[in-house]
């Protein structure tokens, strides 16, 4: 338990077991049923009730649900998943029944007469009317509007969690975007050596500092190089000049969500997606970065006709289908065409046809202009935000010896003082 109340797992990765509070009055093997909590203290709140069903407390909370601990949940047939309302709980609860069979799942959804066990035992208020109140979630071609009212309601009465994890380095975008949200794609294109790749590595560090699990897909650039550029950006200084400190910068690192694929170079869009797929299902991962989808065009999948405008429209497609689908955040990097004579890009400079912005819910363009004293000035503009529909600009001011493009804010040291905390544990 931390200073702050929070529940820690030591070591943070790794655990693969689960606590079981077993019932009190025995089922059949048939019909054995759970409830799962995020926390010990929810899961002591609802011991003294003396339930009818197992009380199971999952290892990494909400974070995570490892694939290891899933037969251990096999004989369950109605599992009912309680957790607090707090940013990203409901989402992991619907990615959990995807990896429990969504058939035999209920919950217990996110709203202020609802919240977490502990919590609301503190609160006065009745558990077992709670728990009564628990509805199953199944998929439905055509729903009513009875079935979306409920979440309706936890939106309005959380719309600051509603708008996505906020970013702590770039404030700029939180008054734009207003959060990263899950099950969006957002498109990212600027001129070549413009920083693409620099950006949205401080970019999904950041989130990933928050507990935002990424998976990098670096075509491009070696893993290597890329997780030495995103360490000297969580340290902030040349790490090679001081060498004595690598270790602990390396432990605060190794304890971040962050997944790199091992591709290097063109790879077909069927190789990619089991990949992404996989990485999904077994560390549910939230945020999906590929850099960039040009090295996903070379290889066409059993016939050479295709152009590359149709097999790129084709890679576009599977992400937004799985964005949607696997209620995960997608960013692609997309290179710009070569237009003659352009200064500023466009959403119609990048590369491709009209489907890339047309599906994309973000559309981020990194423009760069040669001021009169010959310095180049960049900024990031938001040209799509379908979320909002706020448009507008960040400034980018690149700082070569953090590699950053961000300004040192109070909470980010926060942040990794906390990080630090945890890895001398």
């Amino acid at each position: 338990m931390t200073p702050d109340g929070q529940e820690t797992t030591v070591p943070n990765i790794g655990c693969k077991g689960l606590l079981i509070l077993s019932s009190a009055k025995k089922r059949s093997s048939r019909k054995r049923e759970a409830v799962v909590v995020h926390s010990i203290r929810d899961m002591l709140a609802l011991a003294s009730l003396k339930l009818p069903c197992d009380v199971i407390s999952l290892p990494h909370g909400a974070a995570c649900l490892p694939l290891e601990v899933l037969p251990m949940l096999e004989d369950y047939t109605k599992i009912v998943l309680w957790f607090d309302n707090e940013e990203g709980h409901w989402e992991s609860a619907r990615q959990f029944a995807k990896k429990l069979n969504e058939d035999r799942c209920y919950f217990v959804r996110p709203t202020n007469n609802h919240p977490a066990p502990y919590k609301a035992d503190l609160e006065g208020k009745s558990l077992t009317s709670i728990l009564q109140s628990a509805t199953p979630i199944v998929h439905k071609s055509i729903i009513h509007f009875t079935n979306l009212r409920e979440d309706i309601l936890s939106h309005l009465q959380n719309t600051e969690r509603a708008a996505g994890v906020k970013w702590v380095r770039f404030p700029g975008l939180n008054n734009i975007l207003k959060g990263h949200r899950r099950g969006e794609m957002t498109i990212l294109t600027g001129p070549s050596g413009g920083g693409k790749t620099t950006l949205m590595s401080e970019y999904s560090l950041d989130l990933a500092m928050q507990g935002v699990t990424t998976l990098w897909g670096s075509f491009e650039i070696r893993n290597e190089r890329l997780a030495r550029t995103m360490l000297q950006q969580l340290c902030r200084f040349p790490l090679h000049l001081k060498l004595d400190q690598y270790n602990k910068w390396a432990d605060i690192f190794q304890l971040l969500p962050i997944y790199f694929m091992t591709f290097h170079g063109q790879q077909p869009l069927k190789t990619v997606m089991e990949a992404v797929e996989h990485a999904a299902y077994v560390h549910d991962i939230h945020h999906v970065v590929i850099d960039n989808v040009q090295f996903m065009m070379g290889l066409s999948e059993g016939d050479n006709s295709l152009d590359r405008f149709y097999r790129q429209d084709s890679i576009i497609g599977a992400f937004r289908n799985f964005a949607t689908t696997a209620n995960c955040h997608v960013t692609l990097v997309i290179h710009p065409r070569k237009e003659k004579d352009a200064e500023m890009l466009s959403m119609n400079s990048v590369f491709g046809g009209a489907k890339a912005t047309q599906e994309a819910d973000n559309v981020l363009i990194i423009q760069q202009k040669t001021m009169q004293n010959l310095k180049i000035r960049k900024f990031l503009q938001i040209a799509k935000n379908r979320y909002s529909g706020d448009l507008g600009i960040m400034p980018l001011d690149f700082d070569k010896e953090s590699l950053s493009f961000s300004k040192k804010y109070q909470k980010s040291n926060s942040i990794v003082e906390e990080l630090v905390v945890r890895s001398a544990r």
